[in-house]
């Protein structure tokens, strides 16, 4: 099966937002980052991919599964980790085992225990007097503990250290290894997903602008720089966003080559980091 999550035609609408028609894969053996500003609809899309939200129209498909008639089987070979405590603020890690435990047929004790002692986490200290990152490791090794397939992750590096992030994105690419587990990743630092990412998913405003490789979002997008007089009604039809400045106009295109062909050597061309990406197409796409 290449596609693990696979979501079809698929709308939500609420009250002044909406998610519009996501036509959406995300492929096994990989790492898909997620990103768009807060509002893009990011956890809205994730919540149908959980099920905690169903469409208004369109198909949500996991595992080539539907949720009407597989949801348990489905959620049983998902992990899902997010950015804060989603356990009661009481409860320890042992009594957080002891509930969760018997809702997964997969469930590995001796895992549980190796990723506790991995992550030097206390198993009868209470979940509230946990630091974030503890929280978010306490989530990850839970998720890791029942063999989860697909591991969703919404935000789980957002208020952590550098060094802990870091930490964190190198433990994800020892969990790639073997090819046997999926991860979507969530997240508005895209720093990190230049580290780990092999496929990358934006959202603006409830639509999705792309799902493309890293390869294919570097070799498409990418910064010009260059003069104001190069600029007409022809040529600005090769970016997606122009900023004009009295010193000469930086734009984002989302074609390259077609930019190099047009231009040459009277403009400068530098590759467009996710970041650079975000900022450019912040309300949407504007073909100028």
């Amino acid at each position: 099966m290449e596609n693990v999550v696979e979501l079809k035609n698929v709308t939500k609408k609420f009250n002044g937002f909406s998610v519009n028609n996501i036509d959406f894969k995300v492929k096994k053996g990989f790492v898909t980052g997620f990103i768009g500003a807060n509002g893009a609809g990011k956890s809205t899309t994730i919540k149908m991919m959980m099920n905690l939200l169903k469409p208004d129209e369109g198909e949500v498909n996991l595992f080539g599964l539907d949720y009407k008639t597989h949801e348990k089987e489905i959620k049983e070979r998902i992990g899902f980790v997010y950015d804060g405590n989603v356990f009661f603020e009481g409860l320890n890690l042992k009594d957080i085992k002891r509930i969760v435990a018997p809702a997964y047929k997969q469930w590995d004790d001796q895992l549980f225990n190796h990723y506790i002692e991995k992550f030097d986490l206390p198993l009868n200290k209470a979940m509230k007097k946990f630091s974030k990152g503890m929280q978010m490791k306490a989530s990850l090794a839970i998720a890791l503990s029942h063999h989860a397939e697909l591991i969703i992750m919404d935000e789980p590096t957002a208020g952590l250290d550098p060094i802990f992030r870091r930490e964190l994105l190198d433990l994800l690419r020892e969990l790639m290894i073997d090819g046997s587990r999926t991860i979507f990743f969530s997240t508005h630092i895209t720093t990190d997903l230049d580290r780990i990412a092999d496929y990358i998913a934006f959202m603006q405003e409830g639509e999705l602008v792309f799902n493309q490789s890293t390869e294919e979002v570097a070799e498409n997008y990418a910064i010009v720089k260059g003069d104001l007089e190069l600029l007409d009604s022809d040529t600005e039809k090769s970016f997606v966003n122009i900023r004009r400045a009295s010193t000469g106009f930086e734009a984002l295109t989302d074609n390259s080559k077609k930019v190099n062909d047009i231009f040459g050597d009277s403009v400068l061309i530098e590759r467009a980091t996710l970041e650079d990406i975000m900022y450019y197409l912040n309300g949407g796409i504007n073909h100028v």
